[in-house]
């Protein structure tokens, strides 16, 4: 997203004149009443315009000093989630559905999943006729299918007994987590009705065109 980026963290990249988190925020179902942030590049921005607490939902924020990957952000936050309670989780650069996402919550595990003609840029899953998840790989190079993880999870504290492998570039993937968890707990794959991702600076005139005619 680079020269964009030089200025401004990704989530803090507008369309529609709102910043991409905002328009994430509005996706929120109302079961969600407080939200962890995990801000690294730039926080300061982030935390100015969203405060302690933004559109009635209460914020905590958390610092990832050292880009390690999705996996180890949830465990930043990890100390903030109830024992008993299954949380939703979503990474911070895409625009999705609210339906989508509120039919994933009524989940007791889950993730929003859709086809894409690049497969290798995104998490590849792999699902039964029933929508039970069989497989699920970070980027691989012969993806075994061209359904995306789009980045919507609906999970539980069960995802913390399963130790994250270290990717080639030194971070660690949620997905491998969820690749040992699937063996020991059932946990379904649900098509969105909508999902832009936003990796290329032309992606936001997409989305901005996209959010216009939805309006």
């Amino acid at each position: 997203m680079r020269p964009l980026t030089l200025k401004k963290p990704k989530p803090m990249l507008e369309v529609a004149g709102k910043p991409l988190l905002h328009h994430i925020w509005e996706f929120l179902p109302h079961e969600i009443d407080e939200v962890i942030l995990v801000v690294g590049y730039k926080a300061e921005m982030i935390k100015k315009y969203f405060g302690k607490n933004f559109l009635g939902k209460k914020i905590r924020y958390v610092h990832q000093k050292t880009k390690k990957g999705t996996a180890d952000a949830l465990f930043l936050a990890k100390r903030y989630l109830n024992q008993n309670e299954k949380f939703l989780l979503l990474y911070a650069d895409d625009l999705h559905d609210k339906k989508s996402i509120e039919m994933c919550v009524k989940t007791e595990q889950g993730l929003l999943v859709c086809p894409t003609k690049n497969p290798r840029e995104f998490g590849v899953v792999v699902a039964d006729a029933q929508g039970s998840i069989i497989e699920i790989a970070e980027k691989p190079k012969k993806p075994k299918s061209n359904i995306a993880a789009v980045g919507v999870y609906v999970l539980d504290n069960r995802v913390f007994k399963y130790k994250p492998t270290r990717n080639q570039n030194g971070e660690y993937h949620l997905t491998s987590m969820i690749e040992q968890m699937i063996k020991d707990h059932p946990m379904r794959a649900i098509k969105t009705n909508f999902w832009h991702p936003i990796g290329h600076p032309k992606d936001l005139k997409t989305a901005e065109k996209i959010l216009k005619k939805k309006k």
